[in-house]
């Protein structure tokens, strides 16, 4: 296919790896700017370690240790969540330790320990969700001020070292928060790229299912007409009929299992990925697909349904919620797609009129595809404001055999027998 890079190709492997090194550039760039940071922090507390024997400052020092460890870890716990894993459902009780670690040392280093609130401010923003974040923020700049006055502190001291810890601490929120976004933006990207690949896989059993298979069905019969008509007493005209006959046929089923390899879709794994796809580009995202095994055929077109159902919601609405339900009922499968944002209904595309922008298939022709199979698809703007695009198929009685779509014989005309 053109303008489609094989798995193998030089120019794909240098995409894919330049792919993977965008992320984590920007994590070692940002944990090398925090780890600096931190050590600077740290300096402070080494000039000012305390007068007298060295050996107590010694002791002093040694115990310090473990503190500046576990904030550093917490810190980096905090800004690369996927460190620590496990501790993502207990990042308020991490904060909170942070917070401990940060405001009892001052009673020994006071203006020493100075440089550890901006971190913590930092990770009050990327803990904590807004506007609760800037509440924590602004109380941790507050709680430094009062502090900073307590060891002797003049207003300007403490205006300066104010903005110098607001400066810290948007400097840590901003440049974690870039380093996830850039690794969002990379797995957006490359599946975005499966998509398209997706995309141009199923246009091309379309047309080698729409022009190849109806050609080599018309050639097919034809040649079984053409042989029905010679005398048997031509032998030799009839022996190559017969193997112009078994050429064409072998041919046609050829195309039947390539175009049937290509259009084969699932609904359950059209969720999963619709799932990653949705979250990636900021729409929260609820899918419950209960349908147990389904027909290739009833799999295939319910996926494309939703397929499109998510192209509408990505291209014609500024959505922040999406909903995907799909449920069995005997032999009934009911496939729903909501989402908000939807603006005004004139910008939504009808169940009557098919988006031929892209050369894509468009509800319009998903709906005739359902309707060819005993099925309804209705899409539009409900009484609540909210885009619906549902989909209603009954099973057939004796599902197809694994492998093959039912009906698949019928789609180029009558199989043909000798």
């Amino acid at each position: 296919m053109q303008g489609t890079s094989l798995p193998g190709d030089a120019g794909s492997d240098s995409a894919r790896h330049r792919d993977d090194l965008a992320p984590r550039l920007a994590v070692v760039i940002t944990a090398v700017v925090l780890v600096g940071y931190f050590c600077v922090a740290v300096t402070y507390v080494v000039d000012a370690r305390p007068s007298g024997r060295a050996l107590d400052a010694a002791l002093l020092m040694l115990a310090l240790l473990p503190v500046l460890a576990a904030l550093l870890g917490l810190q980096l716990t905090h800004s690369f969540p996927g460190l620590a894993p496990r501790l993502s459902g207990a990042r308020h009780w991490t904060l909170g330790l942070q917070a401990l670690l940060t405001f009892l040392p001052f009673a020994v280093f006071k203006h020493a320990w100075l440089g550890m609130p901006g971190f913590l401010a930092g990770s009050s923003l990327l803990v904590l969700p807004p506007p609760l974040s800037w509440v924590a923020f602004a109380a941790i700049m507050g709680c430094t001020d009062v502090l900073l006055f307590q060891v002797g502190f003049g207003w300007g001291e403490v205006a300066y070292t104010t903005v110098s810890t607001a400066l810290t601490g948007l400097v840590v929120f901003g440049l974690s928060r870039l380093s996830g976004l850039v690794a969002e933006v990379s797995r957006s990207r490359a599946e975005l790229a499966r998509l398209a690949v997706a995309q141009e896989r199923l246009r091309f059993a379309r047309d080698l299912h729409d022009l190849l298979g109806y050609s080599l069905s018309t050639v097919t019969l034809k040649c079984e007409l053409v042989h029905r008509l010679v005398p048997p007493e031509n032998s030799r005209a009839q022996q190559e009929l017969a193997e112009i006959l078994q050429t064409s046929r072998q041919a046609l089923a050829d195309v039947r299992a390539v175009a049937s390899g290509y259009r084969k879709m699932s609904l359950s794994a059209e969720a999963g990925t619709a799932r990653s796809m949705l979250a990636a580009v900021g729409i929260s995202t609820t899918a419950e697909v209960d349908c147990g095994e389904l027909p290739d055929l009833v799999d295939t077109v319910l996926a494309s349904v939703l397929r499109e159902g998510l192209t509408n919601v990505l291209r014609h609405s500024k959505a922040e919620h999406c909903t995907i339900e799909a449920r069995r009922t005997d032999r009934t499968v009911l496939l729903t797609l909501t989402n908000d944002g939807v603006g005004k209904a004139s910008t939504i595309l009808r169940a009557d009129s098919a988006d031929r922008s892209d050369g894509g298939s468009g509800i319009g022709n998903l709906k005739v595809r359902l309707e060819n199979l005993g099925g309804r698809l209705r899409a539009g703007v409900r009484d609540d404001g909210r885009f619906e695009l549902r989909a209603e198929l009954e099973l057939p009685m004796d599902s197809a055999p694994e492998g093959r779509e039912r009906g698949s014989e019928d789609e180029y005309g009558p199989a043909v027998t000798a």
